[in-house]
């Protein structure tokens, strides 16, 4: 039997199966087995294709990475020419961009990479309109772009199922789930929440499932038995993302006004034909990706003002000292800070010390 058919006969059985409480955790095991099944089946299409075809690996580059996600003729390529003065073949057509473009965006001193990437159609996590390898590029993002037409809003839903079915979470974080392998003592769950989505008994049962018939799981988090799996399966990403209605300039303030009362998500109208909006985006994708800028004040000298570090907001200092170079923090005596982040100009801080926003920083 193959791998699609066993999914098949399993999803018959959930289909069969009356949900409710008494059956959630049957459900969850099943649902679980699927997940592990695709995987399988993903590994074996990986191995026998080899290496990826031209265009659809692209070196990340810049202070971040940005995917442009959308249906065909959404208007992915005029908005990345706009954002990035790239080169991206623009026309009235479907599936212009057959492989992926990147360009540079430079905002508030930072470089960020925007990919578009050739339009994704339904099915394409399951191959169709070489999906499989297009979707690939995005799990490389650290934001996504959800591009849709102002005449076909509710297909966001659509791009987002795509890009779950190859195991990216969108706005989602990494369940408070601790799982680790040994190599005797059987299963041993500790639940510091007091679950109410899932019991110790299904949990074990797909413990079993993937093979960690040895092992300790801590669970912080009160979650179901799907997010579980997302952390078995060690290959789930979670990427924040941004959701961009194009071609506003085609409707009336009237209708972008229904559409916010009727759509059940969050968007920025914007048009990338004409320009209306995109100082805005351009600041909320830096919001988004949660950067900051750290002025470097080499000894002896003024602050460079003129070319910030950028790094996520959150870095420490061995952080940045990494960024510059992997062996500075070695040779590293101590840092001085002036800025939101300390008490009081030029102070002594530790490798571990957080820095905000435009603080000025000098290594010795």
């Amino acid at each position: 039997m193959s791998i699609q058919e066993k999914i098949k006969g399993i999803e018959d059985e959930m289909a069969r199966t009356q949900v409710n409480k008494a059956t959630n955790r049957h459900l969850g095991v099943l649902r679980a087995r699927i997940a592990r099944l695709k995987e399988q089946d993903r590994e074996r299409i990986e191995r026998g294709r080899g290496k990826v075809g031209e265009g659809y690996t692209v070196r990340k580059d810049g202070d971040a990475t940005i995917v442009l996600l959308g249906f065909p003729s959404v208007g992915k390529s005029t908005l990345l020419n706009h954002l990035t003065n790239s080169k991206s073949k623009v026309a009235a057509y479907d599936f212009t961009t057959l492989t992926v473009i990147p360009g540079i965006m430079n905002y508030r001193g930072a470089k960020i990479q925007i990919l578009d990437i050739p339009g994704i159609i339904k099915g394409a996590s399951e191959g169709k309109g070489l999906g499989k390898r297009i979707l690939s590029v995005t799990r490389s993002a650290d934001l996504l772009i959800v591009l849709v037409d102002v005449f076909n809003p509710v297909v966001r839903e659509v791009l987002l199922n795509e890009i779950r079915n190859i195991g990216i979470r969108p706005d989602e974080e990494s369940p408070r789930i601790n799982i680790e392998k040994r190599g005797s003592g059987g299963i041993v769950i500790t639940d510091m929440v007091g679950m109410t989505e899932m019991d110790k008994e299904g949990m074990m049962q797909i413990l079993r499932e993937y093979r960690y018939h040895n092992s300790r799981v801590v669970v912080r988090e009160d979650v179901g038995y799907d997010k579980f799996v997302d952390v078995l399966l060690k290959n789930t990403i979670y990427i924040p993302t941004l959701t961009v209605l194009n071609k506003i300039d085609m409707v009336d303030e009237s209708y972008i006004d229904e559409l916010k009362k009727t759509l059940g998500y969050d968007f920025l109208p914007i048009s990338a034909d004409t320009d209306v909006n995109l100082e805005e985006l351009k600041e909320k994708l830096f919001e988004k990706l949660d950067l900051i800028r750290i002025y470097m004040r080499p000894k002896g000298e003024n602050p460079d003002f003129e070319e910030p570090l950028i790094i996520r907001n959150g870095s420490s200092i061995e952080d940045i000292a990494d960024k510059i170079h992997r062996n500075l923090k070695k040779d590293l005596r101590f840092t001085r800070i002036w800025g939101k982040s300390v008490k009081f100009g030029g102070q002594k801080v530790s490798l571990n010390h957080v820095p905000m926003d435009e603080d000025i920083l000098t290594f010795y």
